[in-house]
Protein backbone atom coordinates (compact mmCIF):
# COMPACT_ATOMS: atom_id res chain seq x y z
CA UNK A 1 0.00 0.00 0.00
CA UNK A 2 1.20 3.49 -1.13
CA UNK A 3 0.04 6.56 0.96
CA UNK A 4 1.63 9.68 -0.62
CA UNK A 5 1.99 13.26 0.85
CA UNK A 6 1.33 12.18 4.61
CA UNK A 7 4.68 12.93 5.61
CA UNK A 8 7.42 15.78 3.87
CA UNK A 9 11.08 16.19 4.01
CA UNK A 10 12.15 20.19 3.78
CA UNK A 11 8.13 20.33 2.72
CA UNK A 12 8.68 17.86 -0.50
CA UNK A 13 5.86 15.32 -0.42
CA UNK A 14 7.06 11.39 0.22
CA UNK A 15 5.32 8.51 -0.17
CA UNK A 16 4.70 5.71 2.56
CA UNK A 17 4.92 2.12 1.77
CA UNK A 18 3.77 -0.90 3.66
CA UNK A 19 0.56 -2.01 5.68
CA UNK A 20 -0.81 0.69 7.54
CA UNK A 21 -1.75 0.16 10.84
CA UNK A 22 -4.02 1.72 13.50
CA UNK A 23 -4.48 2.45 17.19
CA UNK A 24 -6.57 -0.64 18.48
CA UNK A 25 -4.87 -2.70 16.06
CA UNK A 26 -2.84 -5.75 16.99
CA UNK A 27 0.52 -5.18 16.49
CA UNK A 28 2.04 -7.07 14.17
CA UNK A 29 5.06 -8.92 15.18
CA UNK A 30 8.43 -7.97 13.28
CA UNK A 31 11.80 -9.04 13.23
CA UNK A 32 15.20 -6.68 13.17
CA UNK A 33 18.38 -6.40 14.44
CA UNK A 34 20.51 -5.86 17.48
CA UNK A 35 24.10 -4.57 17.38
CA UNK A 36 25.53 -7.72 17.58
CA UNK A 37 23.32 -8.55 14.24
CA UNK A 38 21.08 -11.13 16.52
CA UNK A 39 17.44 -10.88 15.42
CA UNK A 40 15.12 -9.16 18.16
CA UNK A 41 11.18 -9.29 17.85
CA UNK A 42 8.70 -7.66 18.97
CA UNK A 43 6.71 -10.92 20.59
CA UNK A 44 10.12 -10.85 22.73
CA UNK A 45 8.56 -8.24 25.04
CA UNK A 46 5.25 -9.88 25.08
CA UNK A 47 2.89 -8.21 27.92
CA UNK A 48 5.34 -4.92 28.44
CA UNK A 49 4.28 -1.67 27.06
CA UNK A 50 6.54 -0.77 24.32
CA UNK A 51 7.59 2.35 23.23
CA UNK A 52 9.10 2.30 19.26
CA UNK A 53 10.86 5.38 18.56
CA UNK A 54 11.34 5.08 14.63
CA UNK A 55 13.96 7.61 12.96
CA UNK A 56 15.37 7.88 9.66
CA UNK A 57 19.32 8.18 10.16
CA UNK A 58 21.05 8.34 13.91
CA UNK A 59 23.86 10.87 12.29
CA UNK A 60 21.36 13.38 11.92
CA UNK A 61 20.84 16.42 14.27
CA UNK A 62 17.06 15.27 14.50
CA UNK A 63 17.48 11.60 14.95
CA UNK A 64 20.27 12.42 17.36
CA UNK A 65 18.29 14.70 19.66
CA UNK A 66 15.15 12.43 19.43
CA UNK A 67 17.31 9.44 20.59
CA UNK A 68 18.60 11.18 23.23
CA UNK A 69 15.89 12.31 24.84
CA UNK A 70 13.94 8.71 24.72
CA UNK A 71 17.77 7.54 26.30
CA UNK A 72 16.95 10.19 28.95
CA UNK A 73 12.92 9.27 29.61
CA UNK A 74 13.97 5.75 29.66
CA UNK A 75 14.62 5.68 33.05
CA UNK A 76 12.07 7.47 34.29
CA UNK A 77 9.32 5.27 33.09
CA UNK A 78 8.06 1.55 33.11
CA UNK A 79 8.57 0.79 29.26
CA UNK A 80 10.38 -0.76 27.22
CA UNK A 81 12.02 1.60 24.70
CA UNK A 82 13.12 0.41 21.09
CA UNK A 83 14.61 2.85 18.63
CA UNK A 84 14.54 1.35 15.49
CA UNK A 85 16.60 3.13 12.14
CA UNK A 86 17.95 1.57 8.80
CA UNK A 87 21.53 2.60 9.93
CA UNK A 88 23.77 -0.71 9.84
CA UNK A 89 24.14 -1.94 13.38
CA UNK A 90 28.24 -1.25 13.65
CA UNK A 91 26.47 2.57 12.74
CA UNK A 92 24.51 2.10 15.73
CA UNK A 93 26.53 0.51 17.82
CA UNK A 94 29.18 3.83 17.12
CA UNK A 95 26.58 6.04 17.77
CA UNK A 96 25.67 4.49 21.12
CA UNK A 97 28.80 4.61 22.54
CA UNK A 98 29.83 8.23 21.45
CA UNK A 99 26.34 9.44 22.73
CA UNK A 100 26.39 7.07 26.05
CA UNK A 101 23.03 5.58 24.58
CA UNK A 102 22.49 3.17 27.42
CA UNK A 103 18.83 2.88 28.64
CA UNK A 104 17.20 1.47 25.26
CA UNK A 105 17.97 -0.53 22.78
CA UNK A 106 18.37 0.73 18.99
CA UNK A 107 17.73 -1.37 16.29
CA UNK A 108 18.29 -2.22 12.93
CA UNK A 109 15.26 -3.00 10.08
CA UNK A 110 18.08 -2.16 6.87
CA UNK A 111 18.01 -6.40 6.36
CA UNK A 112 14.09 -6.75 5.73
CA UNK A 113 12.67 -3.62 6.36
CA UNK A 114 10.00 -5.88 8.57
CA UNK A 115 9.13 -3.23 10.95
CA UNK A 116 8.59 -0.66 8.03
CA UNK A 117 6.29 -3.16 6.06
CA UNK A 118 4.17 -4.19 8.56
CA UNK A 119 3.65 -0.85 9.85
CA UNK A 120 3.69 1.66 7.16
CA UNK A 121 6.94 3.36 7.64
CA UNK A 122 8.61 3.05 4.88
CA UNK A 123 10.11 5.81 2.61
CA UNK A 124 10.00 4.61 -0.60
CA UNK A 125 11.84 7.37 -2.22
CA UNK A 126 14.42 6.84 0.41
CA UNK A 127 14.43 3.47 1.71
CA UNK A 128 14.12 4.37 4.94
CA UNK A 129 11.98 4.91 7.89
CA UNK A 130 10.21 7.59 8.72
CA UNK A 131 10.11 9.70 11.89
CA UNK A 132 7.67 7.93 14.14
CA UNK A 133 6.28 7.37 18.01
CA UNK A 134 4.21 4.52 18.63
CA UNK A 135 3.14 2.24 21.51
CA UNK A 136 2.11 -1.22 22.28
CA UNK A 137 0.32 -1.97 25.20
CA UNK A 138 0.79 -5.11 27.46
CA UNK A 139 -2.15 -6.67 25.22
CA UNK A 140 -0.07 -6.42 22.17
CA UNK A 141 -2.45 -3.65 20.97
CA UNK A 142 -1.61 -0.14 19.15
CA UNK A 143 -2.00 2.28 22.13
CA UNK A 144 -0.56 5.60 20.13
CA UNK A 145 1.10 6.43 17.07
CA UNK A 146 2.42 9.60 16.09
CA UNK A 147 3.88 10.07 12.75
CA UNK A 148 5.78 13.23 12.30
CA UNK A 149 4.39 14.88 9.46
CA UNK A 150 7.91 16.95 8.46
CA UNK A 151 10.47 14.40 8.60
CA UNK A 152 13.32 17.27 10.04
CA UNK A 153 11.09 17.90 12.78
CA UNK A 154 11.35 16.19 16.22
CA UNK A 155 8.34 14.20 17.77
CA UNK A 156 5.91 16.18 20.54
CA UNK A 157 7.47 14.37 23.55
CA UNK A 158 4.71 15.99 26.06
CA UNK A 159 1.67 13.76 23.60
CA UNK A 160 4.05 10.81 23.97
CA UNK A 161 4.55 11.03 27.65
CA UNK A 162 1.19 12.16 28.53
CA UNK A 163 -0.34 8.79 26.63
CA UNK A 164 2.85 6.75 28.62
CA UNK A 165 1.14 8.24 32.04
CA UNK A 166 -2.57 6.62 31.02
CA UNK A 167 -1.40 3.55 30.12
CA UNK A 168 0.89 3.28 33.46
CA UNK A 169 -1.14 4.50 35.98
Amino acid sequence: MERKGVITFKNSPLTLTGDLVNIGDVAPDFVVVNQELKPVRLSDFKNELVIISSVPSLDTPVCEMQTKRFNREASLIKARILTISMDLPFAQKRFCGANEIENLMVLSDYRERDFGKKYGLLIQELQLLTRAVLMIDPSGRIAYMQIVKEVTHEPDYDDVLAKVRTLIS
